[in-house]
């Protein structure tokens, strides 16, 4: 009971000095201490817990020799988002001073033949599970970002992927349609999220037929839920809502009046809130320093992009805008104060949900 009291003592003093030194515009000087940890872990190979099925001796090697793109950064799902990471931000600051050793690490990862061995392993024997959904579909967040980057250095990074995003487009095509019923846990195998993920990555691509199959495996899961369980929230390893992200996956495939009653009955304890925070209390870490645990911090970021997108789906008049922009800004401020990189089980992947959720990448032209 007292780690958990003095974690959070720390956690609030943490978030109050954030919110008192942190500009509201996310800037290039912001943005530069989340690069700083996408730039110190893409390629740090070692720690590593890699998920890699053994069918012999010969499959026995190290992370750089199985998929040396993405090696590093503790797990490839992690490395992915990475990599990701240092697109987005280039993209967006593209004169700021990480701006050049992010381009050259990316063109170290990058490469026709680093990627065409990635693709190699995807595709192998025994492998049909690999990273589904989630660093899948991240790795099509990753093709979606360069694709939309006007860059003569995104549009070889592109190309060179290609390969790899054909395989994950037709391994997750060929899944959706025997999944039955959802994976409504908060962690990796989660289905809404990684629904979201597809289908923003589809109309980027003007992926029509990919798009359709996402958004009709969203309604068949999803269409019919009532009353979600969010006082069940969070388990004690979430780092992602099970019933936020339904509704943040919804909000993609229903136009605005139809979500919003949708909503009403997918989440009614919205509807009589005051505008406040008060119905979803920000979550706290016991222990960041422990890689399962350390899932919590995350769990506030991406509530926050969540609750956004989910305001992002809503009419403008709808009376429950004021409590949801309460619970994402609450949100929003304790899951920035806790990526501070103190420790590598959460700096390795931290960084990548803070960009998600400041650049706004999941809102905008994604939304339906």
């Amino acid at each position: 009971m007292r780690h958990v009291f003095v974690a959070a003592i720390v956690f609030l003093w943490v978030t109050t000095a954030f919110a008192q030194n942190t500009a509201t515009e996310f800037d290039a000087k912001a943005a530069e201490r989340f690069a700083k940890l996408a730039l110190a872990c893409v390629e740090k190979e070692f720690p590593n817990k890699i998920s890699h099925v053994l069918k012999s001796d010969a499959d026995v090697a190290p992370p750089r020799v199985l998929t040396p793109a993405f090696c590093g950064c503790y797990d490839w799902h992690s490395s992915v988002h990475g990599h990701w990471l240092l697109v987005r931000l280039v993209r967006t600051f593209p004169n700021a001073s990480f701006a050049a050793p992010a381009r050259e690490t990316l063109k170290r990862s990058l490469t026709a033949e680093h990627l065409n061995k990635e693709a190699e392993y995807v595709r192998g024997q025994g492998r049909d599970t690999f990273e589904r959904p989630y660093g899948l579909s991240w790795l099509l967040q990753l093709c979606a970002e360069l694709r939309e980057w006007d860059d003569p250095d995104a549009k070889e990074f592109s190309a060179n992927l290609r390969p790899l995003e054909e395989t994950a487009v037709q391994r997750l095509s060929a899944w959706l349609p025997k999944l039955s019923h959802p994976v409504r846990i908060g962690e990796h195998d989660q289905t809404a999220f990684g629904l979201g993920l597809m289908l923003d990555y589809a109309r980027s691509a003007h992926n029509q037929e990919f798009e359709k199959l996402a958004a009709d495996a969203a309604r068949k899961y999803f269409m019919a839920d009532t009353n979600c369980p969010l006082n069940y929230e969070p388990s004690g390893e979430d780092f992602l809502s099970p019933c936020l992200a339904e509704a943040d996956v919804m909000r993609r495939v229903l136009p605005p009046p139809e979500f919003a009653k949708w909503l009403g009955k997918f989440m009614p304890p919205i509807q009589a809130q005051a505008a406040d925070a008060s119905w979803l209390p920000v979550v706290v870490s016991p222990d960041p320093s422990d890689a399962k645990l350390a899932h919590l911090d995350g769990l506030n970021l991406s509530r926050a992009w969540m609750l956004e997108g989910i305001l992002a789906g809503l009419p403008k008049d709808d009376p429950r805008r004021p409590s949801l922009s309460a619970a994402a800004e609450a949100h929003r401020r304790a899951g920035l104060a806790a990526v501070t990189g103190e420790h590598y089980e959460g700096g390795h992947w931290l960084g990548s949900f803070a960009v998600y959720l400041t650049t706004k990448r999941g809102i905008g032209q994604t939304t339906k």
